[in-house]
């Protein structure tokens, strides 16, 4: 296995979270691609994890903390990892150990930018973006909302804990009418999906 930096050949594949065998997955548009193109002159960094065969099996993408929906000052934010772990496609890479050398490669990185910290978010539900996943490789937990955690690793003993930036209003409710309020900023197909079918 071996993590690399992405390059301009695994653009499409990076568009599409590595689902490029999903038909549903072309729903979510380009958001992605979008996101992606403001993004990367702000300090974005994607790294992916191939196999000992050169197939790209994972994937991490964070960004200074400063371009997210975390409060936070000197730490960068992981807005996602995965593994691809779908049967179809190119396959199951997970328990191979890319996870855990993407977040590391991650890591490392940030440190070396001089960064006093990483931060991720979790779900404290046994799904994707586990928070306990993340307490397995040192993170802490600083901040909750609903079922997500904020978690975050230090590097510096004066680094600041992030917190999430919490909603400052809530939309009216309309009698007969259904109000959906979604924050949709492009980075992640599957809430750019929900999003669309919404």
């Amino acid at each position: 296995m071996r993590i690399i930096d992405l390059e301009q050949s695994h653009l499409p594949l990076y568009f599409v979270c590595l689902e490029d065998w999903s038909d549903e997955i072309k729903e979510a548009g380009n958001h992605k691609e979008i996101w992606y193109s403001r993004m990367k002159d702000k300090g974005l960094r994607v790294k992916l994890a191939l196999d000992d065969s050169g197939t790209v099996g994972g994937m991490i993408q964070y960004a200074p903390i400063e371009h997210s929906t975390v409060e936070g000052k000197d730490l960068y934010f992981i807005y996602c990892i995965w593994v691809h772990g779908y049967k179809q496609g190119r396959g199951d890479f997970r328990r191979q150990g890319m996870g855990k050398a993407l977040l590391q490669a991650a890591e490392d990185n940030v440190r070396a930018l001089g960064s006093k910290g990483i931060v991720a978010w979790g779900l404290r539900l046994p799904i994707w973006m586990k928070a306990s996943w993340f307490k397995k490789y040192g993170y802490k937990v600083v901040d909750k909302e609903g079922i997500q955690a904020l978690l975050w690793k230090p590097f510096t003993a004066d680094a600041v804990p992030p917190k999430w930036i919490r909603q400052a209003r809530t939309p009216s409710v309309v009698p007969n009418k259904v109000t959906i309020t979604a924050f949709h900023s492009g980075w992640c197909p599957a809430q750019s999906l929900a999003v669309e079918r919404a």
